[in-house]
C-alpha cells in the first residue's frame, strides 16, 4: 500500500508497557515510529525512585511481574540483551494466617498442593490442567474476544475462569486453601462474588507454577529501560516531556495509538469521534483505587509464619471471609478497618535496592475510587498482625493516596491502577462494544491502554493487539 509522505508512519502517546509494546511491534515492521511521553522519564507504572531515603530504591507502581515473563510478546524480545535481569524467589507468594501458619505457592503444583493438607487433591485437580494447557491458551487468554485456536483447552479454562471466586473456592475445605485463593482473586480489585474474579486468580497461580513471580533486578524501571533500549536499537524515536492535550500538538502521521484511558482520549480526540462512540466512552466505568506505602527498613520484615520471609509477595488478609468482606465494603464506598494488603519485599532478593544490611518494602490496599482516607495505620497494623515488631524497624515511609496516584500517572483515574473495572460487563467490551476494541470511531486513531483487552498488568498485550489492528487497517500488514 502506497501512502503519502508524513513526518512519521505512526505515533504512540504514552510509554507504559502497552505503549512501548505497540511502538516496538510497529517499528519491527519497518515503519517510522515516534513514542511521546508526558513525563521526563519513560515507563508509566514501570518506574523506580528513592522515595524515602538516599540509597533505598522503591517501585512507584508495579513491583512483581508474573505477567511480564508470561507475556507471549515480551518473551520473544531480546530484553536480557538490553540490561533486564529477573530474580525469581523460591516462594512466589505467601499467605499468612492468625494461627501462625501460612499457605505458600512454590514452582511445582504438586509441591504446593502437598502443603495444603486435606485440599491437596482439590488444588492439584484445579491447577494442573491449566498449567498443562497454558502454552496452548496463553495467546487466547491475553487477547480480545475471538474464536480460540484451541477451543477445547480454552473451554476447560473458561468454565472455571468465568465463575466467581466465591463459587470456585467451594472446591476447597481448608481455611488455608480458601484464603490463598481469595488473595489471588482480590487482585481483580472487585467483590469476590463477581463473575470472572476466578480468572484473575487462576492466571496468577498458573503463572507462578510456570514461570514464577519475578522481580526485576534494580527496580521495575529496568523493564521499561530494556524495552526502550530495544525500541531505539531498531530505529524508534522517543520524545519525553511531551504532554499531549490535543491532536494538533502531534507531528503528522498515518496512525496514532493512545496508551491512555477513555477519559483522556475524549479530552484529546473526542471532537473527532462519532456521537455514539463518545457516548460509549463516557459510560466507561472505573474501579476502586489504591493507597500505597513504601518503607525504608532497618531489617527484613519479621514474619511469624514460616515461608513468608522467603516470598517475593505476601498477601495479608487472613481468611477468605475477611478478604471478601473487605473487598465488598470498598465496592460499597466504605473503608475496611482491616484491608487486604498486597506486600512485596524486593530487597530480600535484590541487594541493589537498599544500603547494605537495610531493606525496602512495598505495599498497597484497595480503597473506594478517589478516596483520600489515610490508610497508613490500617496497612501497618495488618503487617504488624502477621509480623510483630515490624513497626520498630521502620526508618522512613512514603505514601500515595488515590489523588496522588492519579497525579503521578493520569491513567490511574481515581487511583484505579487497572484502567477500569474488569468485571463481566467490561471484560470483553473494554472500552466499548465494537468488533475491534482498539479501533476508535476516527480513522487512524487507536487506543492501546489497559482499558482495552486483556486489561491491567505488565504484559504489553493491549499495545501488541492494538498495533496489529493498526498495521492491518492503515498499512495493510498482517
Amino acid at each position: 500500500m502506497q501512502l503519502e509522505k508524513r513526518d512519521y508512519d505512526a505515533i504512540v502517546v504514552g510509554s507504559g508497557p502497552n505503549g512501548l509494546a505497540a511502538a516496538i511491534l510497529m517499528q519491527q515492521k519497518g515503519l517510522s515510529v515516534l513514542l511521546v511521553e508526558g513525563k521526563e522519564t519513560i515507563g508509566g507504572g514501570l518506574r523506580s525512585a528513592e522515595l524515602t531515603l538516599p540509597g533505598f530504591i522503591h517501585d512507584i507502581c508495579s513491583a512483581v511481574h508474573p505477567l511480564a515473563v508470561a507475556s507471549p510478546f515480551f518473551e520473544i524480545l531480546p530484553l536480557s540483551n538490553h540490561g533486564l535481569e529477573y530474580i525469581y524467589p523460591a516462594i512466589a507468594a505467601a499467605h499468612p494466617f492468625d494461627n501462625g501458619r501460612a499457605a505458600i505457592i512454590k514452582k511445582s503444583v504438586e509441591e504446593t498442593a502437598g502443603l495444603l493438607g486435606d485440599d491437596d487433591q482439590a488444588y492439584f485437580k484445579l491447577l494442573q490442567p491449566i498449567v498443562e494447557d497454558w502454552p496452548l491458551i496463553a495467546g487466547d487468554v491475553l487477547s480480545p474476544l475471538h474464536f480460540p485456536k484451541h477451543p477445547i483447552a480454552m473451554g476447560r479454562f473458561g468454565l472455571k475462569a468465568l465463575t466467581s471466586a466465591t463459587h470456585l473456592s467451594k472446591q476447597f475445605k481448608t481455611p488455608e486453601a480458601k484464603g490463598l485463593f481469595a488473595g489471588m482473586a482480590a487482585h481483580s480489585i472487585q467483590p469476590l462474588t463477581n463473575l470472572t474474579t476466578s480468572a484473575v486468580a487462576l492466571v496468577l497461580m498458573a503463572a507462578a507454577h510456570l514461570k514464577g513471580w519475578p522481580i526485576p533486578k534494580g527496580g521495575s524501571n529496568t523493564i521499561a529501560n530494556a524495552l526502550t533500549s530495544y525500541f531505539i536499537s531498531i530505529g524508534g524515536k522517543i520524545e519525553t516531556n511531551f504532554y499531549v492535550r490535543s491532536l494538533e500538538q502531534l507531528p503528522s502521521s498515518h496512525a496514532v495509538l493512545f496508551d491512555v484511558t477513555p477519559k483522556q482520549l475524549l479530552r484529546i480526540a473526542g471532537h473527532r469521534f462519532s456521537s455514539i462512540y463518545k457516548w460509549q466512552l463516557e459510560r466507561y466505568r472505573y474501579g476502586a483505587g489504591v493507597f500505597k506505602i513504601d518503607w525504608a527498613l532497618a531489617a527484613p520484615i519479621p514474619f511469624t509464619a514460616t515461608g513468608c520471609g522467603q516470598a517475593g509477595t505476601v498477601h495479608l488478609g487472613n481468611t477468605f471471609e475477611e478478604i471478601a468482606g473487605g473487598e465488598q465494603q470498598i465496592w460499597d464506598g466504605k473503608v475496611p478497618a482491616k484491608p487486604f494488603v498486597l506486600l512485596s519485599q524486593p530487597s530480600v532478593f535484590d541487594p541493589t535496592r537498599a544500603p547494605e544490611g537495610k531493606h525496602t518494602a512495598w505495599a498497597y490496599c484497595h480503597v473506594p475510587n478517589g478516596s483520600t482516607t489515610d490508610m497508613t495505620a490500617a496497612i501497618e497494623n495488618q503487617i504488624e498482625r502477621f509480623a510483630p515488631g515490624f513497626k520498630d524497624i521502620i526508618f522512613a515511609r512514603h505514601t500515595m493516596d488515590t489523588v496522588q496516584m492519579e497525579e503521578y500517572n493520569p491513567n490511574y483515574i481515581g487511583g484505579d491502577i487497572n484502567g477500569g473495572v474488569i468485571d463481566i460487563g467490561q471484560l470483553f467490551t473494554r472500552p466499548v462494544l465494537r468488533w475491534s476494541p482498539y479501533k476508535t470511531a476516527a480513522k487512524g486513531i487507536y487506543i492501546c491502554s489497559s482499558s482495552t483487552p486483556p486489561g491491567g498488568g505488565v504484559h504489553g498485550m493491549c499495545g501488541y493487539h492494538a498495533a496489529k489492528r493498526a498495521l492491518k487497517d492503515v498499512f495493510d500488514m498482517v
